[in-house]
Parts: C-alpha cells; sequence; structure tokens
C-alpha cells in the first residue's frame, strides 16, 4: 500500500559543472583609479589616527585621586 500514495519520482538531471570565470584583466586606467582610490583612503586613515589620544591599553598615567577642596581639606 506504501507505493499507492507515493509516485515514483523522475530521476534528476545531471549535474552541470560551472562555467569558468571569465579572464579578469584590468587596463592600466583602472588600475591607476584603484590606486588613486587606496592612497585616497590611506590618508582620511592617517588623519584620524592623529586623533586618538590613548592606547588601546587606556590611559596610562597616574590618575589625581587626592586634591584639596574648597572645604579646606
Amino acid at each position: 500500500m506504501g507505493s499507492l500514495f507515493r509516485p515514483k519520482m523522475p530521476p534528476l538531471p545531471p549535474v552541470q559543472p560551472a562555467p569558468p570565470p571569465p579572464p579578469s584583466e584590468v587596463s592600466q586606467e583602472e588600475k591607476d583609479a584603484i590606486a588613486a582610490e587606496q592612497r585616497k583612503i590611506e590618508r582620511k586613515r592617517k588623519g584620524r589616527k592623529s586623533t586618538i589620544l590613548t592606547s588601546p591599553l587606556g590611559v596610562e598615567e597616574e590618575a589625581e585621586t587626592e586634591s584639596k577642596t574648597l572645604l579646606g581639606s
């Protein structure tokens, strides 16, 4: 009775191999444009580094914990 409710599946078609990727030839103009964009990104990245005042470990100086107050202590 099991075959009565389950029709036979047709055979799967054979798997086609993937076509090879097209050769990626980049012209000299495109290479120059990519290099200019990379230089621009590096220049911007260097500009932001100068604004970071602490190291990744945090502030390395000792904190001033005791100071005179207005009440004379």
